[in-house]
Parts: C-alpha cells; sequence; structure tokens
C-alpha cells in the first residue's frame, strides 16, 4: 500500500471539505423576493413563517421603537442565507439558538447567514433584537409609519411591517401573530384579535395583543396613543373593539356614528358572505392627516378625514367586507386585487340596496352609462391592472359591475352561493382571479371564460348586451346618480390616500 503525500495547500484543502457538510455544497441563499410580478422585492423565498412573537416598547415623545421579534418557521429549500423585509438597526439574530451573522441588503433587505446551512423542511426560530425611530425610515422614496400628536401608527398596503417588526412580507406568507407592547402609562397600544393581557410596572403598561387566525403582514397594525375604546358584542356574537383619538375634534361624532355600527355590519354581511372569520372585530380612527382606510385584519383602520362631511357607512361596509374578502381569503399575487376591491365595493352595493339608496343594478347601470367607450376607465383590466393602477377607480366600479354581470349569468341563487362558499372554500388561505372563476363556473354550473375576460381583462367597454343595462344606458341617455354614490366613492379615494 502506498500512502499519498499531500502538500500543505492541499491539506488545507482536504480540512475544509472534511469541516463542510456533505449536503452543504446544495444549499444556496433564500430569494431576497417572493417573485410577485407587481413588487419583485416583496416577501422572500426559502421559507414559510407560521407565527410572529412580537415584544416591543414604545416612547411616543422620541418616536423610539425597542423589540425582539421571534419567528417561528419552516425551510422550503436547503438554505445558505435568507432574506427578512426590515428597516429598523439591528443588534442581533439568532437562528436556532445560535448566533447569526446579518446585514441590511438594498431599500428594506435583512440578510441572515446562520451559522449552520439549513436543510429543506427544517423547523427554524429566528430572534432578531432591533430599535430606532421608524419616523426616520424610508423606502423607495415613502413612510408607512404615520406620527401622531401622541404616539404613532402602523397602516398602510402594500407593506407596512418593514417598520416595525421583521417579516416575509408579502400576502402569500399568512402567520399568526402575538404582538405584546409597553407604552408609558396613559398611553395605550392597539393591535389585531383580541386583548390577552395588561400589566404595569414602573410608569410602563403592557398590552398584550393575540391574532389566532392567519394573517397576512401588510394587515398587521398598531396603534400607539390615547384612545376612548369603547366593546361591545354583536347581536351574533362577535365581540367587538373600537377606539377614538381623544383629539378628534370636530369629526368625532361622525366616527363614532359610522363605526359604532361595526357590529350591525358585521352580521349584516355575516348572512351574505358566511360566518365571521375571526375572534373579533372593530376599527379604530386615530388622529393622522392621512385620508385612506385600510381592512387591517380584526381592527380596520380609518383616516379622520373619512368622516369630514359627516358620517358614512358606507366605508365601514367596504372594509368589514374585506375581513372575508381580503383578509380570510387573501390574495395569490398583488395582480389578483380585483379579489379584494371588486367585492368590498359590491358589498356597498348590496348595503344601498338595503338603505334605499339605490339597487345593485341601478348602480351597475349607472357606472356603465358613466364611462363612454373612449374613457381610459375601460382600460385598466381588473383582473390584471398592473401595480400603478393596483387602486384605480376601475378595479372598484368595473370589479363591482363585473359581480353584477356574473349575478345577471348565473341567477341570485347560485350567485349569493358563490359570494357565501367562496370564503368557506379557501378559508384563511390564498387565492387568485383564475380559481375564482374555477369555483364560480363550478357552484353554477355554467363556462363563464367568455364573461370574465369580457368584464375583467379586455381593454375596452363591454358590448350593451354584455352589461344587460337599462334600456336607457342601452341607448346612451343620461342615468340618475343613486343616493349613495358619493360615500360609495368615498372608499376608493380611502384606499388612494
Amino acid at each position: 500500500m502506498h500512502r499519498r503525500i499531500l502538500a500543505p495547500g492541499a491539506l488545507a484543502a482536504a480540512s475544509l471539505l472534511l469541516a463542510i457538510p456533505a449536503s452543504a455544497a446544495s444549499h444556496s441563499p433564500g430569494a431576497p423576493g417572493i417573485g410577485d410580478p407587481y413588487y419583485p422585492d416583496y416577501g422572500n423565498g426559502g421559507y414559510d413563517v407560521s407565527h410572529y412573537d412580537l415584544r416591543l416598547k414604545y416612547q411616543p415623545v422620541t418616536d423610539e421603537l425597542e423589540g425582539t421579534a421571534t419567528i417561528t418557521a419552516r425551510t422550503t429549500q436547503d438554505l445558505s442565507s435568507f432574506d427578512l423585509d426590515f428597516l429598523l438597526d439591528v443588534s442581533e439574530v439568532r437562528v436556532n439558538g445560535a448566533k447569526a451573522a446579518f446585514t441590511a441588503s438594498g431599500q428594506h433587505e435583512l440578510v441572515v447567514t446562520p451559522r449552520t446551512p439549513l436543510d429543506k423542511g427544517t423547523p427554524v426560530t429566528v430572534v432578531v433584537r432591533y430599535s430606532g425611530v421608524p419616523s426616520t425610515k424610508s423606502a423607495y422614496g415613502f413612510t408607512t409609519w404615520h406620527r401622531t400628536p401622541d404616539g404613532a401608527i402602523a397602516a398602510d398596503e402594500p407593506e407596512a411591517a418593514w417598520w416595525w417588526f421583521p417579516s416575509n412580507d408579502h400576502p402569500s406568507d399568512k402567520a399568526t401573530y402575538d404582538v405584546s407592547v409597553a407604552v408609558p402609562d396613559g398611553t395605550q397600544a392597539i393591535s389585531n384579535g383580541t386583548l390577552q393581557s395588561t400589566s404595569s410596572q414602573l410608569g410602563w403598561t403592557r398590552y398584550s395583543w393575540r391574532q389566532n387566525k392567519p394573517q397576512a403582514t401588510y394587515l398587521a397594525t398598531l396603534a400607539l396613543g390615547k384612545f376612548d375604546i369603547t366593546t361591545g358584542v354583536s347581536e351574533g356574537g362577535v365581540p367587538v373593539v373600537n377606539a377614538y383619538s381623544k383629539d378628534l375634534g370636530d369629526n368625532d361624532g361622525a366616527a363614532r356614528a359610522s363605526v359604532e355600527r361595526t357590529g350591525e355590519i358585521v352580521d349584516w354581511l355575516s348572512d351574505r358572505f358566511g360566518p365571521y372569520p375571526f375572534s373579533s372585530a372593530g376599527g379604530y380612527v386615530p388622529n393622522t392627516t392621512t385620508g385612506y382606510a385600510l381592512e387591517t385584519q380584526t381592527r380596520v383602520f380609518y383616516s379622520p378625514k373619512q368622516f369630514a362631511k359627516g358620517s358614512n357607512v358606507s366605508v365601514v361596509v367596504h372594509e368589514l367586507a374585506h375581513q372575508w374578502y381580503g383578509d380570510d381569503v387573501s390574495v395569490k399575487d398583488w395582480k389578483d386585487i380585483w379579489l379584494n376591491e371588486g367585492f368590498a365595493t359590491y358589498a356597498q352595493w348590496l348595503w344601498s340596496e338595503h338603505e334605499g339608496e339605490g339597487t345593485a343594478r341601478q348602480l351597475a347601470d349607472y357606472v356603465y352609462a358613466s364611462h363612454p367607450a373612449d374613457d381610459p376607465f375601460w382600460t385598466v383590466a381588473p383582473g390584471d391592472p398592473g401595480a400603478d393602477d393596483q387602486f384605480d377607480d376601475a378595479v372598484y366600479d368595473r370589479g363591482a359591475a363585473a359581480l353584477q354581470a356574473l349575478r345577471d349569468e348565473v341567477g341570485d341563487t347560485a350567485f349569493f352561493r358563490i359570494l357565501k362558499g367562496w370564503p368557506q372554500a379557501h378559508a384563511y388561505g390564498n387565492a387568485s382571479v383564475a380559481d375564482f372563476e374555477k369555483y364560480a363556473e363550478q357552484v353554477s354550473g355554467k363556462p363563464l371564460a367568455a364573461l370574465f375576460d369580457t368584464w375583467l381583462f379586455q381593454p375596452t367597454k363591454p358590448a350593451a348586451s354584455a352589461a344587460r343595462s337599462l334600456a336607457g344606458a342601452k341607448a346612451g341617455a343620461a342615468i340618475a346618480r343613486p343616493k349613495s354614490w358619493k360615500k360609495i366613492e368615498a372608499a376608493h379615494e380611502a384606499h388612494r390616500g
């Protein structure tokens, strides 16, 4: 037997090879984006989150936020490193108990390199310690952290998480949440789900909230300030928590007159969309200068401007309808936004009919007649509007008219079976426009590809026969504006900001 003699350099290389697990060669970095065609850098590849545990401390005077985020996940590929979406300053990251290397990259990426590569299918616990002043951070030239006179709020779409917790920030990776926040005595912290406990010590009060159903990251919210909080239970048994900044001024009465009807509206929507899917409902109105509202899960965010002209129950209907269409069943990709906005708008149309302020048929005819064939309105495809037109009027109005066209085609019995069955068929998951088309065909027993293509994808005004409009609309005559129209449109402005 002849002994092989290795040179010193070869010996070092051999030692290095022995130190690396045999499988490590197959490990690679997780993608810095989850693959959404509208937002390529949003979310991350290589893992799936199941739970976020956020333990925070916030000082309203300075806007300083400290936090420890514990993220439980499972790898979906062999990983040498992975990204989290985050903006604040990180002091330590641990992966499965061991300190990990980390670095900031791009606009909002935190790149984490665990001490040991992670095999596909491995349960992972990531602990991130961080701090910072969220209002000083921006990405792509904007911020979604909004200061108020007595604190701040985090609520925005399609992104909001980066400013207050590290995450896999895309609707397709939903998770449950525990959010525990310490604030100075006299200040309150409000988040999603149900309040589990409060405790006070040395001038600080800690509020602990739990969201026990899967939730998209952009639907996680945090409100920090001084609020008047009301609680109750709807007639159908749903707990309701609402909150109003104590300095809303002249908008206070109209805000309460609208948002305090949450329980009534949740029950009314339950009759049309099926059982309410979460452990609580409610909303909050902070003293912000923002102009939009957002369907943050179980705790809707409303801007005071929504109520500057008086009460607006229609916008409450819109945001609560999202609890089924958008929150319970979330989009697979942001191009599927019609599944959120078209349905929430149609809920407003149904409410208008309920209130005697214009039927869904009349509202569909008004939309059709109000936009001539050469109006750019018809060039936006609600089924895939593009990132720049994601919240265009057409996604709302043409999107709701598409549902009226579906109702005309399949009849009321099948249509309302579809509306009620869809949230249960995809409960707590994600779905696409194509999935909805398939489901509607299955329930109705009718081929619907042509109808969906006409109303959701063609950049032209549908023929009058496809719209089944009133005789006046077919002839191009003016259609009277339904009484509910202005308040319905305010919800669109709410999302545009």
